[in-house]
């Protein structure tokens, strides 16, 4: 993500009572939580089950702004469930079955809570069918940004950092939860739909086009997203044979040109860099510049509004390694991935006659703003995105590179995302592993002092 800015808003509670399933306030037995405690976003997410697949069957009307959905979830149960729970804001849902029997449901603010007929065993694989309609929300963060679903004025964009997926689909809308995923959705004729992951179909029936997308490789749900508008569709491949998939939106089309054509560059250099590309694909989003107030990391092909420069282009594709291969395990953990995006353009600079490393560093280090909190602690919610997350969580990395060395911090670099590759990780995690494969190194200041401390820490 790139947004470097100075919750969901609770719904009332609604309980809509349909024919085909009943509403129950309370739940007994052995439900799953609804959240797992997240230190900033507490509701997001929740327990008892994990999701291995989404399979979402999307329908837009621009001009009314409704959506239509069918969103199938298949999960394994991780403790034995009478009732789950899932994130949803806003929407009507019209039915929920499990594995194919109706079952009862009720909503309480962003919390869909689903009763089976009978209780689900510790260690099934069970599917929840929700089917639901309406004008999805637009989300506005802690921080004032907003996400979610974003209408345009050809269509709509849909970003999900950090709770704003729940705004389009039901599901378990946590960084800890990564899943595959199969988007099917339907829009009007003349218009695009972009996803995540590969194109899987493409069909048009009585004036409107059916666009499946299909991403195999484990996704947080806040890096889905789906583009819908007047897009060009541009689609080659790298020198090294992968893929590039594109969308720009018109207006966008010149001023993109230049940057995009030098993708296949920076692919090949962050590949050199951070190791091998942990995804089947690439490409870019290019929205219209109004569409958003930020870029964003969305898997396989990363959300910029307007054309980007260079820098974030840069970024954004170091995310696939740092936050989208290697996904933070709650979000306390954020500067995982920005200090390590931000570090990348740092080395991109050093690399192709900018500043070095060494020079930025110094520069921020004047800055007092870069140490108005740690980078592993924000201090609210608000903070999550702050430029300490981003600027200072870059220079721990410097710190740590000027102590082991050249070599040995590009082996830490391309090992960090070998390890967790597909997976999640904590900071923990990370000073762990830093000291595993750096020994030798007296690193207990650098995690004391610019990691964890308070102020800006004296210079060694």
């Amino acid at each position: 993500m790139f947004r470097r800015v100075p919750a969901v808003p609770v719904a009332l509670c609604v309980c809509l009572v349909l024919a085909s399933a009943a509403c129950e306030g309370g739940v007994e037995g052995t439900p799953g939580g609804s959240g797992v405690r997240d230190p900033y976003f507490p509701k997001a997410g929740n327990g008892g089950y994990d999701v291995t697949h989404y399979a979402l069957t999307l329908d837009y009307a621009p001009g009314s702004r409704r959506l239509t959905g069918r969103a199938v979830v298949t999960a394994r149960a991780t403790q034995r469930l009478s009732a789950l729970n899932l994130d949803l804001d806003g929407m009507e849902v019209r039915s929920v079955t499990v594995d194919g029997t109706a079952a009862r449901w009720n909503r309480t603010g962003q919390e869909l809570t689903v009763r089976p007929a009978g209780e689900l065993g510790e260690g099934a694989t069970f599917r929840v069918t929700v089917r639901y309609e309406g004008t999805p929300v637009t989300v506005t963060d802690p921080d004032g940004s907003e996400e979610g679903w974003l209408p345009t004025a050809d269509g709509a964009l849909a970003l999900g950092e950090p709770v704003g997926s729940m705004a389009w689909f039901p599901g378990n809308h946590h960084p800890s939860d990564k899943a595959a995923y199969d988007l099917t959705v339907t829009v009007p004729r003349g218009l695009a739909a972009v996803s995540n992951g590969e194109p899987a179909g493409e069909r048009t029936e009585g004036g409107r086009t059916t666009y499946t997308w299909r991403t195999a490789e484990p996704m947080p749900s806040h890096a889905a997203t789906l583009v819908i508008g007047r897009y060009e569709i541009r689609r080659g491949r790298t020198p090294d044979g992968l893929p590039v998939h594109s969308a720009v939106h018109p207006g966008q089309a010149d001023a993109s040109r230049a940057v995009l054509a030098r993708l296949p560059e920076v692919m090949a250099w962050a590949r050199d860099t951070f190791g091998p590309y942990p995804f089947s694909s690439t490409g870019a989003i290019v929205a219209p510049a109004d569409a958003a107030e930020y870029a964003l990391e969305t898997q396989n092909r990363p959300v910029f509004p307007g054309a980007p420069d260079l820098p974030l282009l840069v970024h954004e594709l170091a995310h696939q390694w740092y936050g989208n291969s290697v996904t933070p395990t709650s979000w306390r953990d954020m500067w995982l991935n920005e200090g390590f995006a931000t570090y990348a353009e740092w080395l991109w600079e050093e690399e192709h006659g900018g500043d070095s490393a060494e020079r930025t560093f110094d520069a921020l280090y004047a800055d007092e703003d870069v140490f108005a909190f740690p980078p592993a602690k924000p201090p609210t919610a608000a903070d999550v995105s702050g430029r300490p997350v981003y600027d200072r969580g870059a220079m721990v990395l410097h710190r740590i590179r000027q102590i082991v060395g050249d070599t040995a911090f590009r082996r830490l670099l391309r090992g960090w995302a070998a390890e967790h590759r597909h997976g999640n990780a904590h900071t923990g995690e990370f000073t762990d592993y830093v000291e595993r494969r750096a020994p030798g190194h007296d690193l207990s200041g650098v995690w004391e002092d610019w990691l964890y401390g308070d102020g800006r820490p004296d210079l060694p």
